[in-house]
């Protein structure tokens, strides 16, 4: 039961961090009225997308803690990069800082990358985990970058 509690933890911090983020910036979102660049997805699937890596990043961080492979270096990395990662939707969307939001999602991509090497190393699962979360954030920096560019 434990480690079950540990998942449940694990999942659930992300998941609701991310959901109170979207709260907030729910009112500022003006991702349908800006020049959107090539392979611009609809802005329903932000949200799908984003759940789901919440949830590959609470479980990948859950295996680790579930087996003991957790320590003061990991829980840096993680909570760090998820720090970062709320941040983001702040800058873009509710203060409008579009290129200070470029600069944030460069240092977010790498955090991700170290968090992915330092996981992978305690646990190949849980940093291949991660690897979706990389590629929609290699991804979002292109919107990032191109809806700056498009919209100055």
């Amino acid at each position: 039961m434990d480690k079950i509690k540990i998942y449940i933890k694990s999942i659930l911090i992300p998941v609701i961090l991310g959901g109170i983020v979207g709260l907030i910036i729910s009112k500022s979102i003006d991702y349908n009225s800006l020049e959107q660049p090539l392979l611009s997805p609809p802005s329903i699937l932000f949200p799908l997308v984003w759940t789901i890596l919440y949830i590959l990043m609470g479980v990948s961080y859950g295996i680790l803690k579930n087996k003991g492979l957790t320590d003061k270096d990991v829980d840096l990395i993680y909570y760090l990069q998820l720090a970062v990662n709320l941040i983001w939707p702040i800058a873009f969307f509710l203060l409008k800082f579009r290129i200070f939001a470029v600069i944030w999602i460069i240092i977010l991509l790498i955090l991700i990358i170290f968090m992915i090497i330092s996981f992978y190393k305690k646990e190949k699962i849980s940093g291949i985990l991660q690897i979706p979360y990389l590629i929609w954030t290699l991804f979002a920096t292109y919107l990032n970058i191109a809806i700056h560019i498009l919209n100055k």
